[in-house]
C-alpha cells in the first residue's frame, strides 16, 4: 500500500509540474522576447538568448520604449479603462439582483425564464455582432462607449447570473426567513443580508469580467469603431503586414499590468467564488 501511495502521488506531482511547464513556457518565451532586438526576433528563437544571458548586445529595452512612447497608447489607456470598469460593474449588478430573484423569489414563469437564460451560455457572441450593430446604427449608439457597455453586459449576464445563483441559493434559509419575519423587504434582505455573503462569489465574476473585457478585441473593434482601446492599439503598432509583431511581445506585458493588480487584490476571494455552490454545507 505504502509502495503504491508513494507512485500514486509522484505520479500526481510529475503531471502537475508538467502541466505547469507547459503551460508557463509560452509566456516565458514571450517574456525573453520582449528584451531582445528586433533582428534577433526575427532570425533566431528566443532560446538562443539564454545561451549568453549575460552578453548586452543580447537584451534591449527599445521595445518597451517604442510601446510605451507610441502615439496614442495613452489614450487607448484611459478608453480601456472607460469600458472595462463600467461594464464589469453593470453585469454583476443586473445578475446579483436576477440570482437573488431566482433563488429565493416566487413568480410565474421562474424555472423557464432561468433555464433560458442559461441557454443563452451556449450561444457564439459571434452569431450576434451583426444584429446588434444593425440595431445600434438605427438608434445611433454605435461608435459609443454606451453601446460597448450594453453589449459586454449582454455578453456576461449569463454566465454572471448563473454563477452567484449557484452560491445564492446556497445560503441558509433560516437567514433569509428571520430577515422576513422581522418586517424585511426581498430589497432589504438582499442588500443587508445576501449581498454581504455573496462577496466571493461577485469578486470571483468580477475577475473573469474585468479580464475578459480588459483582453477583448474584437467586440470593441466591431462596437466601438475609431475610439480605439488598448488590443487595437496594440494591433496596429504590428504594421499592416505584421511585420512589427516583435513589438506585440512588450505590448503584452505593457497591457497585463493592471489585469494582473486586480488578480492579486481579489485572489483571497477567488477560489472560494469558484467553488460556489458546488459543496452543501
Amino acid at each position: 500500500m505504502r509502495i503504491q501511495r508513494f507512485f500514486s502521488r509522484s505520479f500526481v506531482h510529475f503531471a502537475v509540474i508538467t502541466i505547469a511547464f507547459l503551460w508557463t513556457l509560452p509566456t516565458v518565451g514571450v517574456l525573453v522576447s520582449s528584451f531582445r532586438p528586433e533582428n534577433d526576433v526575427k532570425t533566431s528563437g528566443w532560446w538562443n538568448a539564454l545561451k549568453h544571458p549575460f552578453e548586452e548586445s543580447v537584451w534591449t529595452f527599445k521595445n518597451y520604449s517604442d510601446v510605451i512612447n507610441a502615439n496614442g497608447i495613452g489614450e487607448a489607456f484611459v478608453n480601456t479603462l472607460v469600458v472595462t470598469i463600467p461594464a464589469t460593474i453593470l453585469p454583476i449588478t443586473v445578475a446579483a439582483f436576477a440570482a437573488y430573484a431566482f433563488a429565493w423569489m416566487k413568480f410565474p414563469g421562474r424555472d423557464w425564464l432561468f433555464a433560458m437564460v442559461i441557454g443563452l451560455m451556449v450561444v457564439p457572441l459571434q452569431v450576434a455582432l451583426i444584429p446588434i450593430l444593425r440595431l445600434y446604427t438605427q438608434t445611433g449608439i454605435a461608435g459609443t462607449f454606451l453601446g460597448l457597455w450594453l453589449a459586454h453586459t449582454g455578453f456576461g449576464l449569463p454566465l454572471a447570473i448563473y454563477l452567484l445563483y449557484n452560491y445564492i441559493s446556497q445560503l441558509p434559509a433560516d437567514l433569509i426567513e428571520s430577515a422576513k419575519i422581522d418586517g424585511a423587504s426581498d430589497f432589504t434582505a438582499f442588500m443587508k443580508i445576501v449581498l454581504p455573503l455573496s462577496t466571493p462569489a461577485i469578486a470571483s465574476f468580477a475577475i473573469f469580467q474585468f479580464l475578459w473585457i480588459w483582453n477583448d478585441l474584437l467586440v470593441s473593434l466591431v462596437f466601438l469603431g475609431t475610439n480605439k482601446v488598448l488590443t487595437v492599439k496594440l494591433s496596429e503598432l504590428t504594421g499592416s503586414l505584421g511585420n512589427k509583431w516583435h513589438l506585440l511581445t512588450a505590448g503584452a506585458f505593457v497591457s497585463m499590468v493592471v489585469p494582473l493588480a486586480v488578480f492579486f487584490a481579489l485572489q483571497r476571494y477567488f477560489v472560494r467564488g469558484l467553488l460556489a455552490g458546488s459543496v452543501k454545507g
